[in-house]
């Protein structure tokens, strides 16, 4: 369910008066309601107050380090989360880490690029308002509903629920997208521009990090031995694909 624009709300965590200004004026001018804190702790108070759509997160600030507070952000809330740095090698950094952000942008950044990356985002299905709550209890298969099915993975496409043996996995909204595309496309070799074109949307076909990190954490999750992957498999230099499903499951 997605949220009307006129409803959306942003919370903008930034220890930098001016950056913090230019990203609340930025986020208005495109329709947000602007919550602001300068620091990880009232971010993250602010938070649980005001549950907002989206989290622009600073990742050089004065009290929490910023993956630190983007990791306990996932772990209460859906909402678009946009980690901000103002160096490459932070990026770098970035990559490497399991943050749960869904995208990373540099300083200085322009307001048109910042507009285009939130409007890519928030064009991406969500499983619901943003909320503080705890995860479901596993699913049962439900009537009607779309399932996939690859061995002792089960997704509910509607209820956006996935299982592994009989046990609910707590993944993000990119991670349960991108594991929806590779099982419908079960198949079928996908490129990571692919990828990005299908989960992210038009625009950004050059950031293949992106894939490349989300696949990781998505695999961590799945608890995949590398050496010998039971779901997704590396197409050297091409791409990502599920492996051959077992037809006696």
């Amino acid at each position: 369910m997605s949220v009307p624009p006129s409803q959306r709300s942003a919370l903008i965590v930034e220890d930098d008066p001016d950056i913090r200004e230019l990203l609340a004026v930025t986020l208005r001018m495109n329709g947000f309601t602007v919550i602001e804190a300068a620091s990880g702790h009232a971010g993250l108070a602010a938070l649980k107050e005001h549950r907002p759509d989206l989290i622009t997160l600073d990742l050089n600030l004065p009290d929490l380090d910023g993956v630190e507070v983007c990791r306990q952000c996932r772990a209460v809330s859906d909402a678009y989360i946009v980690m901000v740095t103002a160096r490459q090698d932070e990026i770098d950094r970035l990559i490497g880490l399991e943050t749960g952000a869904d995208d990373f942008i540099g300083k200085p950044f322009s307001p048109r690029e910042l507009s285009a990356r939130v409007s890519a985002m928030f064009r991406r299905p969500r499983t619901g308002p943003s909320a503080v709550t705890e995860i479901a209890p596993p699913a049962q298969e439900p009537d009607g509903n779309e399932m996939l099915r690859h061995n002792d993975l089960l997704m509910d496409v509607e209820g956006r629920v996935v299982t592994l043996d009989g046990q609910e996995l707590a993944l993000t909204r990119i991670e349960f997208d991108l594991l929806e595309t590779l099982m419908t496309g079960a198949q079928r070799v996908w490129t990571r521009e692919a990828l990005l074109n299908r989960v992210w949307g038009d625009g950004w076909s050059q950031d293949h990090h992106l894939v490349e990190v989300h696949i990781r954490n998505l695999r961590k999750k799945l608890g995949e031995d590398m050496s010998s992957p039971r779901f997704i498999r590396t197409v050297r230099g091409v791409g990502y694909r599920m492996m051959p499903s077992d037809p006696q499951r």
